[in-house]
């Protein structure tokens, strides 16, 4: 039997399916999320539940926020589901459990009605924002470091009297009324894969509010808490085969449910405005530090997934879990993180780094996860430069290796070129998707006339095209690939026997 996902259906799921000890209808939003994807919904919303379902906890619910036009389809889902969604996750043995999570507590649409959103930014009850709005989402220059608002969107915010339309809009202008009202700032959260993700959110919203009001972003400088975190779960995203599979093995009917890996961490600043919820007692570390984690996780997962992926697709393969079952792969993936990554890490307390890279294989390796390398090669622009390439200019100033990160940002240039040809030229590979798109496309167009002109894209690469140690291993490993193509490139780079004559393994 199969029904659709709702209140009045929770009572006719099968045993195999947990839900919500809690009636979602008595709870209090005390957090408003804005990015409310699949992995605000494996990650945040799953430990909130898991919250929720104890006692005395009903005042930290979620309010999703949605300010991009395809986040209209995810409120019309909301609204048919009561807020509800099921989360399966996946061991790599196989192994599945499924949960209905009711921490979702409303959802708003903020081009439909922004005065609900800024209203609810400014309710005394909600006491954090959240954020997951990806790595470019920040407006940071990648060459600076520093807030960009030349984009047209901030240009629109930064006019007086308009109505927001930004995330950063949206929280200033809910900062201000709160300041106005004489009520204490919320907490800003992000929960996105950046390094001291915490610091960046607090540049660049502070950098917003004094270019909107000085006194204002003086004031937000002063008191909002901008807390570091590190996130960690793998979440493909939905597809109607994801539906389909839910459908089929739990007999839930769920427009939008989310599948991830049965692994999660998150580590969390102890760093808050007005208080938080005790998420230590549902399996987050909550720390006074969290550099040593963010690093970790950053340079040795994050950092693997654009290593594998662009690979990956050269290669022939479609998927995370064939790569990550390639020995040869794997030997370079290994010898990524045991020779470049790992000696720019600090120490991490209770983490035995040479299981976690054994386990991160493990992880990647798994096919109960169909983690596509399309997924992992979108929007390289923002994740090389913030995964990989601090890697490469550590390496760089101690005399490390940055052979492997080299191949990498080569394969990158390389997959962007076939990207443009397009299938007519005989491959099949995912269309860039990139916010820089254009200008990557045309800095690789020049390395015909000029090699080495993609590492000249400053806003990319800032000073490091310039380096002439990385300049030359960049060259060498993208002529390599161009003339051997990437298996050979990996047996090279790993040390092992060349097999010539083979360039891919699929076709």
């Amino acid at each position: 039997m199969t029904v659709k996902l709702n209140r009045a259906s929770l009572a006719s799921l099968g045993p195999g399916v947990a839900v919500p000890h809690y009636d979602p209808r008595t709870l209090t939003s005390g957090i408003v999320h804005f990015g409310v994807g699949a992995f605000h919904r494996s990650h945040e919303a799953m430990y909130l539940d898991r919250l929720l379902n104890l006692s005395g906890h009903d005042d930290w619910a979620i309010c999703g926020v949605g300010v991009l036009p395809g986040d209209a389809r995810m409120q019309g889902v909301f609204q048919a589901q009561d807020h509800l969604y099921t989360l399966v996750t996946r061991s790599p043995d196989g192994a599945s459990e499924a949960r209905v999570i009711g921490a979702i507590r409303e959802f708003l649409f903020a081009p439909d009605d922004p005065e609900a959103v800024l209203e609810k930014l400014a309710d005394p009850a909600t006491r954090i924002v959240s954020l997951t709005i990806t790595e470019g989402g920040y407006g940071i220059n990648n060459a600076t470091g520093e807030f960009d608002p030349s984009g047209p969107d901030f240009q629109h915010d930064l006019t007086p009297g308009v109505v927001p339309k930004t995330v950063f809009g949206l929280v200033t202008e809910g900062l201000r009324r709160r300041r106005e009202r004489g009520l204490a700032p919320f907490t800003v959260m992000s929960c996105d894969n950046m390094q001291g993700n915490g610091h960046v959110a607090g540049r660049a919203f502070t950098a917003f509010a004094r270019l909107k009001d000085p006194d204002l972003g003086e004031w937000v400088a002063r008191h909002v808490a901008f807390p570091n975190s590190m996130v960690d779960r793998i979440t493909p995203v939905t597809t109607d085969q994801t539906r389909r599979e839910v459908q089929g093995e739990y007999g839930i009917e769920d427009a939008w449910p989310v599948v991830a890996e049965s692994f999660t961490q998150w580590v969390l600043e102890d760093h808050f405005t007005l208080g938080r919820p005790p998420l230590e007692t549902v399996g987050v570390q909550v720390v006074t530090d969290v550099e040593p984690y963010e690093l970790m996780k950053l340079r040795l997962l994050n950092a693997s997934h654009q290593a594998m992926s662009h690979l990956g697709l050269l290669a022939g393969y479609t998927y995370a879990h064939e790569v990550c079952r390639d020995s040869l792969f794997v030997d370079f993936l290994l010898g990524y993180m045991e020779a470049e990554a790992t000696p720019t890490l600090r120490p991490v307390p209770g983490i035995d780094l040479a299981a976690y890279r054994h386990d991160l294989i493990a992880r990647f390796a798994s096919t109960a996860i169909q983690d596509t390398l399309a997924r992992l090669v979108a929007e390289g622009s923002e994740r090389i430069p913030k995964f990989l390439l601090p890697v490469v200019r550590e390496q760089l100033a101690t005399g490390g290796e940055v052979s492997r990160s080299a191949l990498v940002v080569a394969a990158w240039s390389l997959y962007i070129a076939a990207a443009q040809e397009g299938p007519t030229s005989g491959n099949h590979l995912p269309a860039l998707v990139d916010p820089r798109a254009e200008q990557l496309t045309d800095a690789v167009a020049r390395e015909a006339g000029r090699p080495g002109a993609f590492l000249d894209l400053h806003e990319v690469f800032g000073d490091l095209g310039q380096n002439a140690r990385f300049r030359s291993a960049y060259l060498g490993a993208r002529d390599l690939l161009r003339r051997q193509g990437p298996l050979v490139a990996l047996q090279t780079v790993n040390g092992q026997p060349v097999e010539v004559g083979v360039v891919a393994r699929s076709e």
